[in-house]
């Protein structure tokens, strides 16, 4: 069994991934998380994401409707030397992914675990926290960092998701202990 963990737009394609394989939990990390038939394109609308990034903006110093920048939502934690690494890599995505219907008719019956990178200026905390809360039924766990952890905090994002493989992997052992 694996664990399978999506990514801010890997929300959508982590949780079909999730119920097609053996998976032991679904780790959706600063993720979009859809509803049964919203495409991509839709969830911004239906979970009133701009709103919580205006709001977000003004409390932070920013205009309500400052430009979007990658470097300033995405990249403002992450080290200067990683973002130029990164950046002479960059590459477009296809925008299929926005107007295909997510296809499940409902959540997958796979353990979820939602973590909120609590400086997220993308999909601010309070807003993750909202949509994981009516979405999902979750409140979300959480790690200092922007919208991009793998990129900014490594080693705590690697070190949570070991705590959560220990925490199946014990789990999992009672379990057995249990029908034993």
């Amino acid at each position: 069994r694996v664990i399978v963990v999506g990514q801010s737009l890997g929300g959508f394609s982590a949780s079909l991934a999730a119920a097609r394989l053996p998976t032991a939990l679904l780790v959706l990390v600063n993720a979009m998380i859809p509803r049964p038939g919203e495409t991509a394109g839709e969830w911004w609308g239906n979970t009133d994401q701009d709103a919580a990034l205006r709001a977000n903006n003004v409390r932070e110093g920013r205009a309500a409707d400052a430009a979007f920048d990658p470097l300033l939502y995405f990249l403002h934690d992450v080290s200067p030397s990683l973002v130029a690494r990164t950046w002479a890599h960059q590459h477009g995505q296809s925008d299929a992914v926005f107007a295909k219907p997510w296809p499940l008719s409902a959540w997958p019956d796979v353990p979820t675990r939602v973590l909120v990178g609590t400086d997220d200026r993308f999909f601010p905390a309070g807003f993750q926290r909202r949509v994981a809360r009516e979405r999902l039924g979750i409140t979300p766990d959480e790690l200092p960092g922007g919208h991009l952890l793998a990129l900014a905090r490594p080693v705590e994002l690697a070190d949570r998701l070991e705590a959560y493989r220990a925490e199946i992997e014990g789990e999992s052992r009672r379990a057995t202990v249990a029908d034993g």
